[in-house]
């Protein structure tokens, strides 16, 4: 275990050290968009589902910020170790392919984690948002964030260029957040806008956080955690089969 201690290690150096722009960064665009739309605007926009507009919007932020966050880690951390050669180091190293992968991961679970709790922290005295079911919340981050951050270590060992990271990034997630429900709730649209946004991923997602925090969301809590988990499973051991076989990183 040695190891993985040490690659686990240093992929929360990375983060660390780096804080003002792996973790501040985040956490003041998400406080800027709770501040603008939940504190500055929620005065306008009647309650949803019973809670003020600045709760309702906390849980998707968050959720945003931190699977944002858990891929962006893991696809830089892999693809700058496959274009330096680090990853030969690892891959040479007395650990099992699990050890690699899960060393890996660790980084972006990390990051993503200091970013989601240091906005929830933020977002309790400015909201009083409530954190009405903890444990099913705990178990909504742990699934999100293996899901993205094994969904980065893929797209990192895949990417040729720099610019193939980011398109996942931008062209993919940030759009599919953004229409999965962050700002507003789905049983508000039109058909067929309701019924199409039940095929998005990060719709379930957001469901499951806005679960923990609020107790409510559009769709079962338990349809919401299985859809999470039902896609970070394969997706993790996608990841997983990539160390083992080293296709894309022994090349």
């Amino acid at each position: 275990m040695t190891g993985f201690r040490w690659l686990a290690r240093r992929e929360v150096l990375r983060v660390s050290k780096l804080w003002t722009q792996t973790v501040l960064a985040p956490v003041l665009s998400s406080l800027l968009f709770i501040l603008v739309f939940g504190l500055s605007l929620g005065d306008r926009i009647r309650d949803i589902d019973g809670f003020a507009y600045s709760e309702f919007i906390v849980p998707g932020l968050i959720a945003m910020a931190m699977v944002q966050a858990a891929y962006n880690n893991n696809a830089s951390t892999i693809y700058q170790a496959r274009s330096d050669r680090y990853v030969n180091d690892v891959l040479s190293a007395p650990m099992h392919p699990w050890q690699m992968n899960l060393g890996f991961i660790v980084g972006g679970f990390v990051r993503a984690l200091m970013i989601g709790t240091a906005l929830t922290l933020c977002a309790i005295p400015l909201t009083h948002v409530p954190l009405e079911q903890p444990l099913a919340l705990a178990l909504a981050v742990v699934l999100s964030l293996v899901l993205f951050s094994a969904l980065g270590t893929v797209v990192g060992i895949f990417a040729e260029q720099w610019d193939h990271t980011a398109f996942i990034s931008n062209v993919l997630i940030l759009p599919l957040a953004f229409v999965g429900g962050v700002f507003y709730s789905v049983s508000l649209l039109p058909s067929p806008w309701e019924e199409l946004s039940h095929f998005n991923p990060i719709f379930y997602l957001v469901q499951a956080m806005r679960y923990g925090f609020l107790g409510e969301s559009d769709v079962s809590p338990v349809l919401a955690l299985g859809v999470t988990a039902a896609l970070a499973i394969p997706t993790y051991l996608w990841a997983q089969w990539l160390f083992s076989s080293g296709r894309k990183l022994k090349a």
